[in-house]
């Protein structure tokens, strides 16, 4: 079985990656393990570090980095800034929708995720979107130096 491999059609410019960074507070990472050798966990960890609220959303883990882990976005308690996933890309339009649904700012979809329709879905309800980033090395290279910013 051939695997289909996106590259984005359209993505987030180097000063909207910034804004998004210098504005939002509450990150939910979607897919997030408990397992410290996880992707997942490194940057949620990173962004916890860095000042940033984390909710880990993963409905086989009861909390991971002293917060209670959610099901799903559906269940979060709040409202929050970026939703970042680490699912698969066939995950990524219920997830959308979801984050669409709780009124979300931001989808990011770390490296090696791309979803073409989905970012579309989700700009066409007023969502930013990142597509095939690292969070954490985004962070790194723009804002980690930065006085006064997570």
């Amino acid at each position: 079985m051939t695997e289909r491999c996106e590259v984005p059609r359209e993505n987030a410019t180097t000063d909207e990656v910034r804004r998004i960074l210098t504005t939002a507070r509450t990150v939910a990472v979607v897919g997030l393990s408990d397992k410290p050798e996880r992707a997942s966990y490194r940057v949620a960890a990173y962004l916890k570090a860095h000042g940033y609220r984390v909710i880990p959303v993963n409905p086989n883990i009861g909390g991971v980095l002293c917060q209670k882990a959610y099901p799903s976005l559906r269940e979060l308690p709040e409202v929050v800034d970026i939703v970042d996933i680490f699912r698969r890309p066939e995950a990524v339009p219920e997830i959308v929708e979801a984050a669409i649904a709780r009124r979300a700012r931001v989808i990011w979809m770390q490296e090696g995720i791309v979803h073409n329709a989905a970012a579309e879905r989700a700009r066409a309800a007023g969502l930013s979107v990142v597509m095939n980033k690292c969070l954490m090395k985004e962070h790194q290279k723009m804002l980690a130096r930065a006085e006064g910013h997570p």
